[in-house]
């Protein structure tokens, strides 16, 4: 290999290994925003759960609240 050869090849070999670093590093805040999707459907999915359990509630109150003629 030549003098030019290696002043060029050297900081390219750098670069390579540089980006090589770089897209395992990506990989992992790929996988991170993964989970944290995730976690975000669990979270919402729980919500909808609760909600319906709060108007199933509300309704059975208002039916209670009707039946025993306290609403106005």
């Amino acid at each position: 290999m030549t003098e030019v050869e290696s002043l060029v090849l050297e900081p390219l070999k750098r670069f390579q290994a540089q980006m090589s670093r770089l897209e395992e590093k990506l990989n992992e805040v790929a996988a991170d925003m993964r989970g944290m999707k995730q976690h975000g459907v669990a979270f919402m999915t729980l919500e909808v759960k609760r909600d319906a359990a709060i108007a199933a509630l509300q309704h059975r109150l208002d039916r209670v609240d009707r039946r025993l003629d306290l609403i106005d």
